[in-house]
């Protein structure tokens, strides 16, 4: 037997379709006009309008990702799936995309920090989280040890994407994020809840880098 369905097969109807679909069922007027493109982006990686409701944010958190990327700041983050989700040709600078979790050794590191390889794994930042735009879409414990080393006196990046995923941490580590934002001096936007995941971080990397294009 031979199936044949009638579907959509055009990448960009495809993509156009959707990007006007999530503008029709997704309520912005809560936002700032600066995070539509991250919100539609988010939502798209979702595929759920009503999470728009669950982003939180600092003022003038986009304006400080954008200004990064726009002046060749890198994009450090958590995760590789991050990474691969990421648009190089949106970057408006040629930014590098850091993600030292399987550099040599994270495991003996965290070993010896006795937490996570992606909190060792963050240690590594430090030569370039100085102005860089941070995206965390995976680990809780990357998003913890970053706050923790900026209060210890680590330089700060421009803004901090805080997307972990999970039952465990993920949701305090985002609240911790806005209840401490301000005196860590980092911009920031967030997910609350446990819901977050790698494809929400890079899609607001990618919304940052140059919107929805549609």
């Amino acid at each position: 037997m031979s199936l044949k369905f009638d579907y959509i097969r055009d990448p960009m109807a495809i993509y156009e379709a959707s990007f006007k679909q999530i503008r029709q069922e997704t309520d912005l007027t809560r936002l700032p006009e600066s995070l539509h493109a991250l919100a539609i982006r988010v939502v798209h990686a979702a595929a759920n309008p009503e999470i728009v409701e669950l982003i939180d944010w600092s003022d003038g958190a986009a304006e400080a990702g954008m200004e990064a990327l726009q002046s060749g700041k890198p994009v450090l983050t958590d995760a590789q799936m991050v990474v691969h989700g990421i648009i190089r040709t949106k970057l408006p600078n040629k930014n590098e995309v850091i993600c030292t979790l399987r550099m040599d050794g994270v495991p003996g590191m965290a070993q010896r920090l006795d937490t996570t390889r992606s909190a060792a794994a963050v240690e590594l930042w430090q030569p370039w989280v100085e102005g860089a735009v941070v995206a965390v879409g995976n680990a809780p414990t990357a998003l913890f040890h970053l706050m923790e080393r900026i209060s210890e006196g680590w330089p700060k990046p421009a803004v901090i994407l805080g997307f972990p995923v999970g039952f465990i941490g993920a949701a305090e580590s985002k609240r911790a994020l806005a209840d401490h934002a301000a005196e860590l001096g980092v911009p920031y936007i967030t997910l609350h809840s446990r819901l977050g995941g790698s494809a929400m971080a890079a899609a607001a990397v990618n919304a940052l880098a140059g919107g929805n294009e549609e």
